[in-house]
């Protein structure tokens, strides 16, 4: 039982934290963003929440929030502006212990992907890192050899 506990604990800090980014989304309207936009990104989020309230048993695991903590903190993890900041700060005035990291630098320090989720966010995200200024050229390239090693690594 105290495992359950602590997967539904999980899920209320996500909740919370899901909340806080329509807030930030919704205070401070990311850099190119329309309205129609905003409206799709928490429609989105509030099917998020009403997925994980209605997950069969057998997916109520800490290991399958992980996917739906990151695709709530992607956003946050690697973009800028006033919604990134107030997003943050609001973290942490609600004590939601979620921090900030820039994982590409993790990744690439490393020298290689760990598992499906880094490999899903470095594919993600490689293009827009590089346009973005996240990652140099030769990071980009770096990154991607990665990509290639999982891949083959994967098939074996």
């Amino acid at each position: 039982m105290k495992n359950r506990k602590s997967y539904q604990e999980e899920v209320d800090r996500l909740f919370k934290a899901i909340d806080l980014s329509i807030e930030a989304y919704t205070k401070y309207l990311p850099e190119g963003w329309t309205g129609g936009v905003l409206k799709m990104v928490i429609s989105n989020l509030e099917d998020q929440k009403k997925r994980i309230l209605g997950a069969e048993k057998k997916f109520r695991t800490i290991a399958s929030l992980k996917y739906e903590i990151e695709a709530v903190f992607t956003y946050f993890q690697e973009a800028s502006g006033e919604a990134v900041e107030y997003f943050w700060k609001r973290i942490n005035e609600e004590g939601l212990a979620y921090e900030r990291e820039n994982k590409l630098e993790k990744i690439l320090k490393r020298g290689k992907i760990r598992g499906r989720i880094e490999y899903d966010y470095v594919n993600d995200i490689i293009v827009v890192a590089e346009q973005t200024g996240l990652t140099t050229i030769d990071e980009t390239r770096q990154l991607s050899q990665m990509l290639g090693e999982y891949e083959a690594k994967k098939k074996k």
